[in-house]
């Protein structure tokens, strides 16, 4: 008779390898040494010139004097901010700044987008890359080059905009000294500076739409037009409504050394904005308003913040992209 013969079972062995144990915060800095020695040097950047400063903005609170210094000057609460809302300059400055950079945002924020299109849709390799330089250049010339180049141009003696207008039997036109020009010349001269360098977000967008989808569009028989407004524009819809939040945020803040530059006794009426008056309070007036200045400043950036967090709340809610 056969002895049944016990066979003891062991279990099988998982051949799931046992889970790494995470590494620290100080093992991983450690390992990488290295990407955070050069992280290191942008956020001692950062800490210096952009949050250190912020202690200095309490001035705005007091009345502030170089003898006793930030902490030891008298707290004066909201007293600025209330002499700067019942001034006579407040309405003006707050239009001028506002008309200023809608005005800008209106018509430019377009143009870098019909720029990138246009060069994606082009064919040849050297016309796209030709109008890239050209439209390219002008953003690495400085502002102070710029401001002199449109002197030179709209001179009324000398310039070539009023040679051309005596050649069609008009008048020279002092451009610069009519504040009703100056927003225009402004505007449309940041345009040529900006829209080339610009444009460069918006052809990174482009490089992320599959070439599978132009081609099946092309098998349906779809024109450049249709296949630009239904595979080109989604996909740079979310860069755009991110980079629209941004100017609105920036849009109690325009570009300052531009204004100033541009900027003359006689075009006051338009041109100045919160910017060059704070800086005319805090360092070009014969008694320096440091506190009242500041308090002005403060009341910019405050309105910035409130806009573009209302803005990409809009965003979030009608484009389905935001920023947070």
């Amino acid at each position: 008779m056969a002895t049944d013969t016990l066979v003891r079972r062991t279990p099988a062995h998982s051949t799931a390898r046992p889970k790494k144990q995470a590494l620290g915060l100080g093992a991983r800095m450690r390992r990488n040494w290295q990407l955070y020695a050069m992280l290191a040097v942008p956020l001692l950047w950062l800490a210096i010139f952009a949050y250190w400063p912020m202690y200095g903005a309490i001035i705005a609170f007091k009345d502030y004097n170089v003898v006793d210094g930030i902490l030891g000057s008298r707290w004066v609460g909201f007293k600025h901010f209330e002499r700067f809302v019942e001034s006579y300059q407040f309405w003006r400055l707050l239009k001028n700044t506002l008309i200023l950079h809608v005005y800008e945002l209106l018509a430019t924020f377009w143009l870098p987008i019909l720029l990138a299109l246009g060069l994606n849709m082009a064919r040849r390799r050297w016309y796209r890359r030709s109008v890239q330089l050209i439209t390219y250049a002008p953003h690495f010339i400085s502002t102070v080059v710029v401001v002199g180049l449109i002197v030179v141009i709209v001179d009324p003696n000398s310039g070539v905009l009023n040679q051309f207008l005596g050649v069609l039997g008009i008048g020279p036109i002092d451009v610069l000294s009519n504040p009703d020009y100056f927003r225009h010349l402004y505007v449309w001269s940041g345009a040529w500076q900006t829209m080339g360098f610009s444009a460069i977000i918006y052809l990174a967008a482009l490089t992320s739409v599959a070439p599978e989808l132009h081609e099946a569009a092309i098998v349906d028989g779809a024109s450049r037009l249709r296949r630009l407004w239904h595979i080109d524009l989604p996909a740079i819809r979310p860069v755009a409504v991110i980079l629209l939040i941004l100017n609105i945020g920036s849009i109690m803040s325009v570009g300052f050394e531009k204004v100033l530059l541009l900027q003359n006794t006689l075009n006051l009426q338009t041109s100045e904005v919160l910017d060059t008056y704070v800086y005319k309070l805090g360092f070009a007036s014969q008694v320096p308003q440091f506190s009242y200045a500041a308090a002005i400043g403060l009341f910019r950036s405050v309105v910035g913040l409130a806009l573009l967090v209302l803005a990409n709340a809009f965003a979030r809610r009608f484009a389905r992209s935001s920023l947070w």
